[in-house]
């Protein structure tokens, strides 16, 4: 593993009284792809708020480039260069894509600008107009990618990329992610589609009941169906 970008250890995170997360440990390495996988309710989800400052974890330590961040507000982690793109979506509806671009467009320095974004996915060119509640569910993903690529992050969490989405459409939402990644920005990949992630992913973790039951590298993994099977809870694993 490269140096670490991100480090999680030993983190719990509660809702209410419900123990979500327990003694959650993680790392992601600069310039490094790493998959998270795990079924619905594993604790997937809540990871990444609790990295994001969207749900305050209870212990444990968040830390980015070698500093805590550990409970700090999502726009102080934003302005450290973490970008997010959530599980469905959440953009302003009422907004164009244009204007949505706009308001994630930051100061800082990088290559995507909305105009690469715009090179990269002409089909958001063609809807810059359109308001974005008015997309399809594929077209959406890519505004939620685009949007993050903008505020040139040098991470990324993205959360369940392929969900409700046509083959095509996946397809070339993986080819963005690994063009990041080859562009030297880490990313944390949340996805139930295990041997998708794992076909792209350096290393990965599975999570079963807010705990990591599994770390190594992933190409090893998506070798060992049998193993998938018994870490995923699945009764089969597509060719």
């Amino acid at each position: 593993m490269s140096e670490p970008l991100l480090e999680i250890e030993r983190l719990n995170t509660y809702y209410g009284k419900s123990h979500i997360l327990h003694d959650v440990s993680l790392t992601v390495g600069k310039g490094e792809l790493v998959a998270l996988l795990g079924l619905n309710g594993a604790g997937k989800t809540t990871t990444m708020r609790s990295v994001l400052g969207l749900t305050r974890p209870r212990s444990g330590q968040v830390r980015f480039e070698g500093s805590s961040i550990t409970g700090w507000p999502p726009y102080r982690v934003a302005h450290l260069g973490v970008g997010y793109v959530p599980e469905g979506r959440r953009m302003f509806k009422d907004l164009t894509v244009l204007e949505n671009l706009q308001i994630a467009e930051t100061a800082r320095k990088g290559d995507w600008t909305i105009e690469r974004v715009f090179e990269r996915l002409p089909k958001l060119r063609e809807l810059r107009l359109r308001k974005s509640g008015r997309l399809s569910g594929g077209e959406q993903e890519m505004l939620a990618i685009a949007r993050a690529l903008v505020a040139n992050p040098t991470m990324m969490l993205v959360d369940e990329p392929s969900q409700g989405l046509a083959p095509l459409i996946v397809e070339e939402v993986y080819k963005i992610l690994e063009e990041m990644k080859a562009q030297g920005v880490s990313i944390l990949l949340v996805e139930q589609n295990a041997l998708l992630a794992l076909k792209v992913a350096d290393r990965a973790y599975v999570m079963d009941e807010g705990r990591i039951v599994y770390s190594g590298v992933a190409s090893e993994l998506e070798r060992d169906r049998d193993m998938i099977r018994t870490l995923m809870g699945l009764q089969e694993v597509a060719s």
